[in-house]
């Protein structure tokens, strides 16, 4: 018989409560361990469907249907998928056709503040996040489960707290099934025992969490902000609104002019050719000159050796996919076999420099390591972008690179086959608007204060968890006293 731990083997009831699964999963997971802790707390556990409310009780997913994607905002709704729930910058989501959207067969998919999603297909099955205040009005996809409290039952700050600590993580992925491609139900999380502890206790948890997810909405605005300041200051604001989809094909074009450089039809894209004409026409300096005497390489390659997580000999390893989340979680590797160079210097930009051209990939995309990210190791996929011209900060340069005609100039500048990196001498030639060094400060203050908000929501959420495992351990001690 397989076991979970040593006196402790699965048992013949156990299957009965999985509906007969004969599949290890579930019994390996951590779920049933959980259960049990749960039934020792001397508080009162409740069903998961029995504080959710709303289509289908609260608690559902989607059809399947055929997704037809638009750029112009007034026809079409953001559209949040498996992997994007969990992803920090919304700004660059797919743009699911409103007229699509709000049809009576998937008008209930739409996004309100408080709900939990929970990623139900695929490699990502199993994996909550929290709908905040931003995502109002956003469409999610039938790979994603709703999770909806009822506001006269339980806090929505709360509920979340416990699916997303480690208790809600063992039952909702031991509810997980499926070789390949992974599945999660509504009915299968429909029982997942909820404590209910006192008023007090959900109370400051439900606030933490919603303070969490106002200063998420708080930081992307900010950012967005920044990059809107730094191009209308620029006089390049019709650049903001770029419809790159809208422009047509490049096809047919001639050029010029050209050297042993690149031969590469992409690097002379004429859409990308007429972003960088409008950047060349404000007062700008090249990439490559702010970065002289910083950094502009691809990151330094080493070996991996696991390290223990969360030790202090060890460094979380954050690759280009998990970077563009709110909480990375990453692979921990040891710091005595891994050089410092890994870590990045505060308010260094960091480009995911190797990927393939799809616009939902995060291949040309742009994040900046300060406050608490200056604790991890960053992969050498990473274009390292960190300015050593006087008065120009981090901050102010990542305001600039977020932006959509920075990341479409950039894959222009595409050098690879299958995986594309940015050409080493084309990226030096993109034109940064200097504006005056006032705007620059006040343009980067805007960014330094969204990360803040960031950290700030990170700590918040651990504090709310923190609470919420200070309550199950009370509680379940008191049993055992």
């Amino acid at each position: 018989m397989r076991i979970a731990e040593r006196g402790n083997p699965a048992r013949r009831s156990w299957l009965d409560r999985q509906g007969l699964r004969l599949d290890a999963k579930p019994y390996l997971s951590g779920a049933f361990a959980t259960r049990r802790l749960l039934e020792r707390l001397t508080v009162k556990k409740v069903p998961l469907n029995d504080v959710t409310a709303g289509h289908a009780g609260g608690i559902y997913n989607g059809p399947q249907f055929r997704r037809v994607y638009l750029t112009d905002p007034d026809h079409s709704v953001p559209f949040v998928g498996s992997k994007d729930m969990l992803v920090a910058d919304l700004s660059s989501l797919p743009r699911l056709r409103k007229t699509d959207a709000e049809l009576p067969s998937l008008h209930y998919l739409r996004l309100e503040p408080g709900m939990t999603l929970i990623s139900c297909s695929g490699f990502n099955a199993g994996r909550r996040a929290y709908v905040r205040p931003d995502m109002d009005g956003y469409w999610s996809s039938q790979d994603v489960l709703k999770v909806v409290p009822d506001p006269g039952k339980i806090g929505a700050g709360y509920l979340y707290a416990f699916l997303a600590s480690r208790f809600g993580e063992a039952l909702v992925k031991g509810t997980v099934y499926g070789s390949a491609v992974k599945h999660i139900e509504p009915h299968h999380i429909e029982g997942l025992p909820v404590p209910r502890f006192d008023e007090a206790v959900e109370k400051e948890i439900h606030e933490l969490m919603e303070g969490a997810a106002a200063l998420r909405a708080a930081s992307q605005r900010g950012l967005s902000n920044a990059t809107r300041d730094l191009f209308e200051t620029a006089g390049l604001k019709d650049l903001l609104d770029l419809r790159w989809h809208e422009q047509g094909r490049d096809l047919g074009f001639a050029q010029t002019g050209l050297n042993a450089t690149t031969l590469r039809a992409l690097n002379f894209q004429p859409r990308a050719r007429e972003i960088v004409r409008r950047l060349e026409k404000v007062e700008h300096v090249t990439l490559g000159e702010v970065c002289a005497g910083g950094q502009l390489s691809r990151g330094l390659r080493f070996p991996r050796v696991d390290g223990e997580p969360g030790d202090t000999y060890s460094y979380r390893l954050v690759g280009q996919r998990q970077a563009f989340w709110l909480r990375p979680e990453g692979r921990w590797i040891s710091k005595a076999f891994t050089p410092e160079a890994v870590l990045a210097e505060d308010e260094t930009v960091l480009l995911a420099s190797q990927g393939t051209l799809g616009d939902n990939e995060v291949y040309g995309r742009a994040l900046l390591v300060t406050g608490a990210w200056r604790s991890f190791a960053f992969s050498e996929h990473f274009l390292r972008v960190r300015p050593g011209l006087a008065d120009f900060s981090g901050a102010y340069l990542f305001a600039f690179l977020r932006s959509e005609p920075a990341f479409r100039v950039l894959r222009s500048m595409s050098a690879g086959g299958k995986q594309q990196d940015i050409h080493e001498e084309l990226r030096k030639k993109l034109p940064v608007p200097t504006l005056t060094k006032v705007d620059r400060e006040r343009i980067a203050k805007t960014v330094r204060e969204a990360y803040r908000q960031r950290d700030d929501a990170d700590r918040k959420e651990d504090q709310a968890l923190a609470a919420l495992e200070e309550a199950v351990a009370q509680h379940a001690g008191a049993l055992s006293g």
